[in-house]
């Protein structure tokens, strides 16, 4: 297999970091860790620098970093994904690594159930699929590729050549979740981002991005949600998201969290059927959107649900457009529904 060509941060548009530690991504293993731990790979940004930290061990990093090798070989980390997915593109990332990044990086992964145990991943050769060769890393760089692999994994296991240090590791791709783990019309979040659910356009974005809409947990802070800029024109706010799977709407939560002074007034909720794929405009296709929640009103800072309030006839839906008037903040959207049969 050839090495990668390094690409532009713009191809990986639409796609998730299916190992970011808030949505459960995890360092498992490294085979040294002395200047800097592994877990630092997952954290949010791209790290920083803090000319005169030091540590015992020697300067302060925040990323991964191993000691200097003597001997043959190289050094690895184990990372299980938060969201078993298809990978699309990674991002070795060796921000402020200069002098002691490593000259070269690959990259395997593997599916693995639950039952597996950690000695197995590492020592099991059988295991795993090479899905990045060896490739060379640029230092203090954003060093991105292309994976081309439709397999569904679970876990990646970095590969640095022969040593040095890794700011970050963004693993880029869709959720592949398993819909067979739920019971026969048992509810669930059909636009959660575990359940395949992705947001595809969005009037605007100013203040932060889209994604945080469909993240786990309630929102940490007024900058982890979805926040358009002030509308100064006539029209309103809206942002349209794929469904993990098509499905019945029975019940939708919009949060506020942390929005005081610039919730939305009012929203309210649509839906259609449509075969589009990624990177397919719906903003701008005739779409026959039907109404789901009929315009409401919102409070400042509060979880809302609604259920009564729904159109008797929800679905099923493919994607869903929420409207918000006329702009503002949005914490979280849950989708509560069964899946289309």
């Amino acid at each position: 297999m050839p090495a990668q060509k390094h690409i532009e941060v713009a191809a990986f548009a639409g796609l998730i970091d299916l190992a970011a530690e808030r949505l459960g991504g995890e360092a498992l293993w490294a085979n040294d860790e002395f200047f800097a731990p592994k877990e630092n790979l997952l954290k949010p940004g791209r790290g920083v620098f803090i000319p005169d930290k030091y540590t015992e061990n020697g300067k302060w990093m925040d990323g991964w970093e191993t000691r200097r090798n003597r001997v043959p070989g190289h050094d690895s980390c184990l990372i299980k994904l938060g969201i078993p997915g298809i990978i699309k593109g990674v991002d070795i990332d060796t921000n402020h690594f200069l002098g002691n990044h490593p000259p070269y990086a690959a990259l395997e992964a593997c599916l693995a159930t639950a039952d597996v145990e950690g000695k197995t991943l590492r020592e099991s050769h059988g295991l795993w699929t090479t899905i990045l060769a060896k490739s060379p890393l640029k230092p203090g760089s954003q060093n991105l590729f292309a994976i081309a692999d439709e397999h569904c994994y679970t876990h990646v296991r970095l590969n640095i050549f022969p040593d040095g240090g890794v700011a970050r590791l963004r693993i880029y791709g869709v959720a592949a979740p398993d819909f067979t783990r739920f019971k026969a019309d048992e509810l669930i979040d059909l636009v959660a981002i575990a359940n395949g659910g992705l947001p595809v356009a969005c009037s605007d974005m100013f203040f932060s991005p889209m994604i945080n809409l469909i993240m786990p947990g309630r929102a940490q802070n007024m900058g982890d949600g979805w926040e358009t800029r002030r509308r100064r024109g006539p029209g309103h706010d809206w942002i349209i998201l794929k469904l993990g799977a098509p499905g019945k709407i029975q019940r939708i939560e919009i949060d506020t969290n942390h929005f005081k002074g610039n919730y939305p007034d009012t929203c309210s909720l649509e839906g259609c059927v449509s075969n589009a794929q990624a990177g397919d405009d719906l903003s701008r296709a005739e779409v026959d959107w039907m109404e789901i929640l009929p315009k409401t009103k919102l409070q400042a800072h509060k979880q809302h649900f609604f259920e009564k309030e729904l159109s008797t006839t929800a679905g099923p839906f493919t994607h869903i457009r929420l409207n918000i008037f006329p702009d503002g903040g949005v914490s979280r959207l849950r989708v509560w529904g069964t899946l289309e049969k």
